[in-house]
């Protein structure tokens, strides 16, 4: 069964004919739809900017999560990982702009890639295991192409994205607070306020005035209030580490200078090493395993994100539906394949998304933008490293906060209502999954309408999703009962 693509429709479009488009557009205009959608050229570039600067540090995380070795203990380039990374991001990202015409950027997914590198190259070889990602990447258009995965958003209840687009607001908010070293594993408690109870060291410090100046700017209105706090808070990091003695160690993601040259030759000696063949030496079961937890990450980590980032953008309709997003749902599948066959994990859409949709992103424009500085990037690599984590995280933080806004429209007092919405909400942080948060939501959500005789409101899809998610929290005793490893 298939579904016909509809563009969606913005508060701007539905407006009636007492909103009408200038006249005179240019082709870039109409192309992305940026009138319709109350955007301007200069607001896409601006959060096309953003979202990159959100999210380059992928770039450096991808590679490192990538670094182990595989069943023939075997490792991957760290140049060639790097060129992978950009490469995949750029193209599907530039994908998603030219034809879903939607601001999400997509790169390679650290579900993903934790799965890769934790479950598939220990039982198999990388070229296996980047085979692995072109399967499920495939899984996914299939599910794209007939229309399921399009009807199980649009299956999710209202108060339920609700929740998804806050529980991505704190899960974003706690890697940023993480990644820019405010909090801590605790010695004592799960975590902490900096690595004793107090915050240490100038980068921290550095995040900090960084976050308050763009939440002071956003209080002034000031048109690109985040661009602004990253720009200043790179030049002030760039700064306090020419001018203190700071352990280079101090930065999370590398002190913030250049070293050597700015330009550098990509390595594609990753690209196309792909393998198909020799499955059946880990197993049948082991391999339908692998598939299926790979989609399970790249499928609802991704949608909670489009249904989180979409409404964020006002492309949702009243319903929350997203319609017309189908081209955006395969570009984002088949991003499993491209990454594969790139080399550097399963791309998708990134949550950081939502930090150019917090400077006024809201068609396709921004992430072409996006997409161009990844390919720049294949060339000048040693640039990304110039704006450290810390600065970038304040971004992530200020977008948390403004997702949490979502909250007033959950009913509370409903518990029918508020008791998935506070289960998807929490674990997604608690547990450091979106997935989870999800799946937590979907059973309660099913079960309460069950238990008050109201199983029919539920709906086929969302019954299905359950089965589906108990089967996710029970996959490790499932997989001992049959003998999996």
């Amino acid at each position: 069964m298939t579904q016909q693509s509809v563009e969606p429709r913005t508060g701007a479009e539905d407006a009636g004919s007492g909103s009408r488009v200038p006249a005179g557009r240019s082709w870039l205009d109409r192309y992305f739809h940026i009138s319709e959608r109350g955007s301007t050229v200069a607001r896409e570039v601006r959060g096309g900017v953003t979202t990159f600067m959100a999210m380059a540090y992928i770039l450096l995380l991808n590679p490192l999560i990538l670094g182990g070795k595989d069943a023939d203990g075997q490792l991957l380039g760290q140049p060639g990982l790097i060129t992978a990374t950009a490469l995949a991001a750029a193209a599907t990202t530039l994908l998603m702009g030219f034809i879903g015409k939607v601001p999400l950027a997509l790169a390679a997914g650290l579900s993903v890639s934790g799965v890769l590198a934790s479950q598939v190259a220990p039982a198999m070889t990388w070229p296996q295991a980047m085979g692995m990602c072109v399967v499920y990447g495939v899984v996914i258009c299939l599910l794209v192409v007939t229309g399921l995965r399009e009807l199980i958003m649009n299956a999710i209840p209202l108060a339920l994205k609700h929740g998804i687009t806050i529980g991505i607001g704190l899960f974003i908010a706690l890697i940023g607070l993480f990644k820019a070293g405010f909090v801590h594993k605790g010695e004592a408690t799960p975590l902490s306020l900096g690595p004793a109870g107090e915050l240490a060291g100038w980068p921290v410090l550095v995040f900090a005035v960084t976050l308050l100046l763009i939440f002071m700017l956003q209080a002034r209105n000031v048109p690109g209030a985040i661009l602004i706090g990253i720009v200043v808070g790179t030049l002030a990091a760039i700064t306090v580490n020419a001018v203190g003695d700071i352990d280079p160690k101090a930065w999370s993601s590398g002190p913030p200078e250049l070293s050597g040259s700015a330009v550098s030759a990509p390595d594609f000696s990753l690209f196309g090493n792909v393998e198909f063949g020799g499955w059946g030496d880990v197993g049948v079961m082991t391999v339908g395993m692998i598939v299926f937890t790979l989609v399970l990450a790249g499928f609802f980590d991704a949608m909670a994100t489009i249904i989180g980032v979409g409404t964020e953008a006002k492309l949702a309709d009243d319903k929350g539906r997203m319609p017309g997003l189908s081209k955006a749902l395969f570009i984002d599948g088949a991003g499993g394949a491209i990454g594969g066959v790139a080399g550097g994990s399963g791309q998708t859409v990134f949550v950081e998304s939502a930090t150019g949709v917090g400077e006024g992103a809201r068609t396709g424009l921004a992430s072409v933008v996006t997409g161009l500085f990844f390919a720049a990037c294949l060339f000048f690599t040693p640039l990304t490293a110039i704006v450290p984590a810390e600065v970038a995280s304040a971004a992530l933080v200020v977008i948390g906060a403004m997702m949490m806004q979502n909250a007033r429209h959950v009913d509370w007092a409903d518990r029918s209502v508020a008791v998935p919405v506070f289960l998807t909400v929490v674990l997604m942080p608690f547990t450091y999954t979106i997935t989870t948060g999800v799946a937590a939501g979907v059973i309660s959500y099913s079960a309460i309408k069950l238990a008050q005789g109201r199983a029919r409101e539920v709906g086929v899809f969302m019954w299905v999703l359950t089965l589906v998610f108990v089967v996710y929290f029970a996959l490790h005793p499932i997989e001992s009962w049959l003998g999996v490893s």
